[in-house]
């Protein structure tokens, strides 16, 4: 890789890029996303422990390695990309950023901080500063979400919104991954097996997400998430959203069953047309075969899936749609989107210096 020359950010046109958290699932998934996405990059730093220093990762076919998280790691790194938790956010992101780097951060840290922008690129490009120093990622659930509701956001005026959620394993990271393959195996072969991750059993079986229950509301902190960051993304902070938010034994693709209310009246077809073509989806609607968006079809994908559009009869005034809508969680609910904001910042440094 070639060697880093300082350049104003406006001209850098192969950045030096730094993976925080580079042994993870995100990690990874943001190395598969920056070569998929033909990411110029000039150098690439992958960051983590001191346990998982000396790894050999590799990046677009080569080989790359794994080099201990210090306060000294972002010495002319241009964009950082965290994905190891709010705790270590909050301590190296500044750091990073007093370094000169612009930091996408995938972590919950810095999302409901109001001087910093929570971005996805496809519903509200527009709030990203073109001089941001911290970018927020989005919940993985908002980001797959507000990617489905932007093209009916951007024509029509949503009044509420209700949302139960299918989470896959891979939103709790390798572990929990794991802990379904094996419990899955143990299940099938008559074994024992005890959760370790998860307090329930996960083969064969789904419940409520695990996130610790708010006294006051009754919801979990994934489901308070969703509400508070989709409420930002679009700028409406007293929309009305309900969610219930599930974990089921899938690897790594969330659904969502979706009922969204209008101020008027709106067709299913004017629905289906706004979605079909819109940037990030793809139709996936065909009644006369029941084929609607799955995980099986979502996973490994970068557009999110999104069918099963009809008026809800629950609503006699017809201002209610209901659709289904899949997403690969470690793309377009995490990895994918940074890099997105990642191609956003140096889209606007590249039109500022033109």
């Amino acid at each position: 890789m070639n060697a880093h020359t300082p350049q104003p950010a406006s001209v850098i046109a192969a950045p030096v890029i730094a993976i925080v958290g580079a042994t993870g699932v995100v990690g990874q998934a943001l190395r598969d996303s920056l070569a998929r996405r033909h990411f110029a990059v000039s150098e690439l730093r992958l960051l983590a422990s001191a346990r998982s220093a000396g790894q050999v990762l590799r990046f677009d076919g080569a080989p790359v390695t794994v080099q201990e998280l210090t306060e000294d790691s972002f010495a002319g790194v241009d964009i950082a990309f965290f994905a190891a938790g709010a705790t270590i956010s909050r301590k190296f992101a500044p750091i990073a950023v007093a370094a000169g780097a612009k930091v996408i951060d995938n972590s919950s840290a810095f999302r409901m901080q109001e001087d910093i922008a929570l971005v996805v690129p496809e519903a509200n490009a527009h709030a990203l500063p073109a001089d941001a120093q911290i970018v927020a990622n989005p919940n993985c659930i908002a980001a797959i979400l507000t990617t489905a509701l932007a093209p009916l956001h951007q024509r029509w005026s949503i009044t509420r919104l209700a949302l139960t959620t299918y989470q896959a394993a891979s939103g709790g990271g390798a572990a929990m991954m794991d802990e379904l393959r094996d419990g899955t195996r143990a299940l099938l072969e008559g074994a024992d097996f005890t959760p370790q991750v998860l307090p329930h059993s996960y083969a064969f079986n789904f419940f409520s997400h695990n996130a610790d229950i708010d006294p006051e509301t009754g919801y979990n902190g994934e489901e308070l998430k969703v509400i508070a960051e989709t409420r930002r993304i679009f700028d409406q902070p007293s929309l009305p959203i309900s969610v219930t938010c599930i974990r089921v034994p899938v690897l790594r693709a969330h659904g969502i069953a979706l009922s969204v209310r209008f101020a008027d009246h709106v067709g299913a077809d004017s629905i289906r047309s706004a979605l079909d073509g819109a940037p990030g989806l793809r139709l996936v609607d065909d009644p006369a075969s029941n084929h609607f968006p799955m995980p099986s079809e979502a996973s490994g994908q970068e557009d999110v899936l999104v069918g099963r559009i009809r008026t809800d009869l629950g609503d006699p005034s017809g201002r209610t749609i209901t659709m289904f809508v899949v997403g690969d969680q470690l793309l377009k609910g995490a990895a994918q989107n940074a890099v997105q904001i990642a191609e956003t910042l140096q889209a606007a440094a590249k039109s500022r210096a033109a």
